[in-house]
């Protein structure tokens, strides 16, 4: 890592260490501590007892040091819990070699997020508090980016698909999460997913007060199915899921081909950004982007002609079988 990307005073402190550019502290007393054991250490108390119970003095004991000590490396708790979240979250490296589909490739990607959820139940717990800019986060950015690469989507539509599938990867994780908690706490677990209440429950949700709800219930399809265990909503998701992808199919059929009609680059970049000022650099930019909006002009027309190509085949064949 060069010089001067470590001397960069851009990136926060737990930003920087997470990148590994952060200075080097000094030597702790008795034996040389890391920002690794530290982190290690953490995860371990909020897999066992929850994010709550992970505080600086809590990790020191835990390692054999004062909690002054730790200070020497990690310099605020949220930086703690910004390392652990980063190393908890380490996403695979997807084998390029492997022929799947879009829907295939997010698909893994959404199951390999639930798969860290569901390892460290805490990682819901954390507040979202901006963008994603540590590595392993980004490395799931890119994963995701490279599994839409071909849609005719553009960056926008791209990062909006990335959020939404985000959202619901980390609601419905939190959901099973939350309901096996209270399976574990309840003295009958058939308490939580409403067997117990089933009887009570037919008896007071009428059709004249509840309409629409009371078939259902009548049904046997409100309450979980006896010896569902809390939590296991493996079905639940699994249908959102699909749903979801339907849904982008569904746009990008709309769509119609491999180029996106998006807006011109400079529109969207922000206003604080310093842009070139030779005259001759913004002709050529300016240039570049007529040239490009021509390209997505002939491709969308190539698309129509396409399209209309194979309605005549098929309006053809359709009238040589009445023949």
């Amino acid at each position: 890592m060069s010089d001067e990307l470590r001397a960069d005073p851009e990136l926060p402190r737990g930003v920087a260490l997470a990148w590994g550019v952060a200075a080097h502290p000094q030597r702790g007393p008795k034996r040389e501590l890391s920002i690794e054991r530290i982190v290690d250490a953490a995860i371990e108390i909020a897999d066992a007892e929850g994010l709550g119970a992970v505080s600086m003095s809590r990790v020191a004991a835990s390692l054999g040091f004062t909690t002054m000590s730790l200070y020497r490396y990690v310099t605020s708790k949220d930086d703690l819990i910004l390392l652990m979240q980063e190393g908890a979250v380490e996403p695979p490296v997807p084998d390029e070699s492997v022929q799947r589909s879009w829907r295939e490739g997010v698909t893994a990607w959404v199951l390999a997020m639930r798969a860290a959820y569901r390892e460290h139940p805490w990682l819901v717990d954390i507040p979202i508090s901006g963008a994603p800019i540590t590595p392993n986060s980004l490395l799931i950015v890119d994963w995701f980016l490279g599994e839409v690469r071909e849609l005719p989507l553009s960056d926008g539509e791209k990062m909006s698909a990335l959020l939404l599938l985000t959202s619901y990867a980390r609601a419905t994780s939190a959901q099973d999460r939350d309901l096996r908690a209270a399976a574990l706490a309840a003295d009958d677990p058939a308490d939580v997913t409403g067997e117990n209440a089933f009887a009570a429950l037919t008896e007071l949700v009428t059709p004249e007060r509840f309409p629409h709800l009371s078939p259902l219930l009548a049904a046997g399809g409100y309450v979980a199915e006896p010896g569902t265990h809390p939590g296991d909503t493996d079905d639940d998701f699994s249908f959102g899921l699909l749903r979801i992808l339907d849904g982008i199919e569904h746009h990008v059929d709309r769509l119609g081909g491999p180029s996106p009609e998006a807006p011109e680059p400079l529109a969207e970049l922000p206003a604080q950004l310093d842009l070139p000022r030779d005259p001759k650099v913004r002709e050529a930019a300016k240039a570049r982007r007529e040239a490009e909006k021509a390209v997505r002009e002939a491709q969308k027309a190539l698309r129509e002609a396409q399209k209309r190509e194979r309605e005549s085949i098929k309006h053809a064949l359709e009238r040589e079988k009445h023949r």
